[in-house]
């Protein structure tokens, strides 16, 4: 009887133990009481640059054809919050019934934000990767990108007027020396209250 009892302790302190650590783990992750998650106030003071993001925007979305012009514009959500107990940031993007996500780690080595998209009805077999940085006010990320008739280049997105109340997002393809540079897709995004 007293085996029973004392196994009976061991495990109810080890259980308490394992509750602990992995409220631990969770301490920062999305919940009831902070439904976008916390920043880590260990994790690399450069999660700052996409705090004021972080909660959902009403956006409007405008992307061009394939002749060249532009479609007419349509709504989109856009969430930001804080994963990976708080060190990293997740965005997610409801448009058109197609649905996307991006993770956004800094890589404190390299000082550069590291983005990898994934989407949803057009899943890729190659997660596309930008890599980028805040320069002034914006933010930055690049990702080598042929253009069709085969010029060396780069797909470019840049976050703009970043404030707690939205921003304004565009994505480009420009030519190696920048020269050349093709505007793909624009959106503005204006925060919800909460």
């Amino acid at each position: 009887m007293k085996k029973v009892f004392f196994l009976f302790l061991f495990m109810t302190s080890l259980s308490g133990c394992l509750i602990a650590q992995a409220s631990e783990w969770q301490k920062y992750e999305p919940n009831e009481i902070h439904p976008y998650g916390m920043r880590d106030p260990q994790a690399p003071a450069s999660l700052d640059d996409f705090a004021p993001m972080i909660g959902t925007c009403d956006c409007k979305s405008q992307s061009r054809n394939p002749d060249g012009t532009w479609q007419d514009s349509v709504d989109m959500i856009w969430t930001f919050k804080y994963i990976m107990n708080g060190t990293a940031i997740q965005d997610e993007v409801w448009r058109e019934n197609s649905y996307a996500t991006s993770i956004r780690l800094f890589n404190p080595d390299s000082a550069v934000w590291v983005v990898s998209y994934h989407s949803n009805p057009s899943v890729s077999m190659r997660t596309p990767t930008w890599i980028g940085k805040k320069a002034d006010k914006d933010i930055v990320l690049y990702m080598d990108q042929m253009a069709p008739n085969g010029m060396e280049g780069s797909s470019r997105l840049t976050f703009t007027d970043i404030s707690f109340d939205g921003f304004h997002w565009r994505g480009e393809w420009v030519n190696e020396e920048q020269g050349i540079v093709y505007p793909f897709w624009l959106i503005w995004c204006k925060k919800r209250k909460i």
